[in-house]
């Protein structure tokens, strides 16, 4: 069975820590019971990334998926939480597991800004591979390039 990991940074303020909770409860709702999904912190605040991966394998899971819950393809989701998930993952032998990008660039997310500004789209986007950067350049986005193999 596949399992989800989501992973924020983590917070002091318990609020923030909560709202994780509940996204890894929506997605878990989606997917019903053909994954198990879980939750955790890259660091301040519990469970961390071993124990969020190690409640993966316990619910069932023998391949895991992490997700960088992180709009940018910054240093923590690039370089600290694959890291710290392949040392979460040694100890589980027989999982496999990846890390995907984080958000990045997605007309999902441009959608949810104008719902959320209470602006209608005056057009629907292209949910393709497409460059959203005016130099087309490829490598604004970094790893969330949808149309990166394109351009």
């Amino acid at each position: 069975m596949k399992g989800i990991l989501l992973i924020d940074h983590g917070s002091r303020r318990g609020e923030a820590n909560a709202m994780l909770v509940c996204v890894a409860n929506l997605v878990q709702h989606m997917v019903a019971d053909t994954a198990v999904v879980r939750y955790a912190h890259m660091e301040l605040a519990e469970p961390s990334i071993a124990r969020g991966f190690a409640n993966c394998v316990e619910g069932g899971a023998d391949e895991v998926v992490a997700f960088p819950y992180m709009l940018s393809p910054g240093k923590h989701s690039t370089a600290d939480i694959p890291r710290m998930v392949a040392a979460a993952a040694a100890a589980f032998p027989g999982v496999q597991y990846s890390v995907t990008p984080a958000f990045g660039v997605h007309e999902k997310l441009a959608e949810l800004i104008l719902a959320r500004a209470g602006v209608a789209p005056a057009c629907a986007a292209s949910h393709g591979a497409r460059c959203w950067d005016p130099a087309k350049s490829g490598t604004a986005c970094e790893d969330a390039c949808r149309a990166r193999s394109t351009v």
